[in-house]
């Protein structure tokens, strides 16, 4: 068995707070991440998949393909936009950097099992920052 993985980037803002909570306890839990006016990231988003590698082609999956799933499913909808209020799916949570990574997992498992089915999603790694990661494995 083998893995491949592939890199995205992409920007995105966010705001941590929770509406039922003051600006008080919102501050203390999220710090200046609960900031009104948001704030943002250069993402990177790293997605690996495992399979058998296809003696006619040579490859676990086409990359192009992996690209085109995650591209659909996540980055057209996220890119250059403001988690809390542009992107459906990420509108009823906190956008913490771990719910983000699991809503991802949400949004490209099933359509890898569909579309490529001779690979399973192994895991994502989620690169807030430079210092800050969240790795989404399969259970």
């Amino acid at each position: 068995m083998l893995t491949i993985t592939r890199a995205f980037q992409f920007c995105a803002g966010h705001r941590l707070y929770r509406p039922e909570w003051d600006d008080r306890q919102n501050t203390s839990v999220f710090g200046l991440c609960a900031n009104p006016a948001g704030h943002g990231h250069n993402y990177t988003l790293e997605v690996t998949v495992s399979g058998s590698l296809d003696p006619e082609t040579g490859m676990i999956m086409n990359l192009r393909q992996l690209k085109e799933v995650v591209f659909a499913q996540v980055i057209s909808d996220v890119d250059h936009k403001n988690l809390n209020t542009d992107v459906s799916w990420m509108q009823s949570v906190v956008p913490t950097t771990e719910m983000f990574a699991e809503k991802i997992w949400e949004r490209i498992v099933s359509v890898l099992a569909r579309e490529a089915p001779h690979v399973r999603l192994e895991d994502i790694v989620l690169h807030e920052t430079p210092s800050n990661r969240v790795r989404k494995t399969r259970s």
